[in-house]
């Protein structure tokens, strides 16, 4: 094979991996951008169709009107060109043409601008809202607070997966997946048929929340406190971007929504409260006294009080806390093991469902309420150690 030979034979390998990769990435997002879009992307929210519907009869006018006015002046151009001996009107103007190409246009805009206006009210009236979010931008990503509604409390920072930036800083994106640079850490999760309020600030300078399947946009601005709403009709995954250049690393801060049922959004709920609860409750943690006796003072009332009664006294067979030998005992294993396990054949029952802090606190609070004042404080980790035994 000649030397021409096999550089045509490189070539066409390149440019076979080349179309390789392109048929590789050529692949829709459900939720996200499309191959070749030309149009808007599918609507899930009533917001976003009508905005659909204004943009294409915006479209249609501007159209009909554009061509309308050029049919009429190529024709005019045609018609009375001077090869055919068309000669000039010698009139000097015309009240009724004035008024004409005056009303006419100030109808077409009235009629235009009724249906906008009716969606841009629409757009605002943030009012109603069955959950608010506070979605808070930062170079580069984005912090959520879930301010009201269920799942009030909930609070976390939703980053661009490290794996799509280990992907583009290689620069090789042949193998790139079809959510590439839209795929996060922690999405925003909402409930479907429910009116979602954003509220958009920013902590560094001006970003935009933008979701194009919801029909929003709003921008992020330091100082300032701004808000949208959406309602999804359709469970699923929704991508959007920032939309304001914010930075070096603006292409790196994606928005990924996921709409799920009202079941399945209160299962989240349930499950991140847990991981919240889990997270304050860091068995390594270290407590004082007062903060820890003032928590086994709540788990006390909700777990212990009925049968051991608010002031410690005990009644009948269950026996008194306050002036126990082994709750005022310095070895602080023996109480523990018994609210670990149980005593008397379930009379008393085992509390291993508490968590670690639940069980430190109370156990500190029976030791320092009443007349028992020993001062002790067992921390969390003893209780992690008892379990183990």
């Amino acid at each position: 094979m000649n030397s021409v030979s096999k550089r045509l034979a490189s070539l066409l390998l390149v440019a076979g991996a080349g179309l390789g990769s392109m048929a590789h990435a050529v692949q829709d997002l459900p939720g996200g951008p499309a191959v070749k879009q030309m149009n808007l992307p599918p609507a899930v929210t009533k917001i976003a169709e009508e905005q659909s519907s204004l943009h294409w009869m915006m479209l249609i006018i501007c159209t009909v009107i554009f061509i309308a006015v050029f049919a009429v002046m190529f024709y005019s151009i045609w018609k009375h060109r001077k090869s055919k001996g068309a000669k000039p009107a010698s009139f000097h103007e015309s009240v009724s043409v004035e008024v004409a190409w005056t009303v006419a246009p100030f109808i077409i805009v009235i009629l235009m601008a009724l249906p906008a206006t009716k969606v841009l009210v629409a757009q605002k009236d943030t009012t109603n809202a069955d959950l608010t979010i506070k979605a808070t931008g930062y170079q580069w990503k984005w912090g959520y607070d879930y301010l009201n509604g269920e799942g009030e409390g909930l609070s976390y920072i939703s980053t661009l997966d490290n794996s799509h930036r280990v992907l583009s800083n290689s620069g090789d994106v042949s193998k790139a997946p079809n959510d590439y640079l839209l795929k996060v850490d922690n999405p925003l999760v909402v409930p479907v048929n429910k009116k979602v309020r954003i509220i958009t600030t920013a902590n560094d300078v001006i970003h935009a929340f933008m979701v194009p399947a919801f029909g929003i946009k709003q921008d992020a601005i330091p100082g300032f406190v701004r808000d949208t709403w959406f309602r999804a009709e359709k469970t699923g995954d929704y991508y959007g971007q920032c939309a304001e250049l914010c930075g070096k690393e603006h292409a790196y801060m994606p928005i990924h929504v996921k709409v799920l049922s009202a079941e399945d959004y209160s299962k989240w709920v349930d499950g991140e409260k847990k991981k919240l609860a889990a997270k304050q409750d860091d068995p390594n943690k270290v407590w004082v006294l007062e903060d820890l006796s003032a928590r086994g003072e709540k788990v006390y009332a909700a777990n212990c009080a009925a049968c051991h009664q608010a002031n410690g006294k005990g009644a009948g067979p269950i026996k008194a806390l306050d002036g126990s030998a082994i709750v005022k005992d310095a070895d602080h294993g023996k109480q523990l093991h018994l609210v670990l396990n149980g005593a008397n054949n379930g009379a008393m029952p085992a509390w291993k469902q508490l968590s670690d802090t639940d069980l430190a606190a109370v156990v500190t609070y029976t030791k320092n309420a009443w007349s028992n004042k020993t001062g002790q404080l067992v921390q969390p980790s003893e209780v992690v150690a008892e379990r183990s035994k």
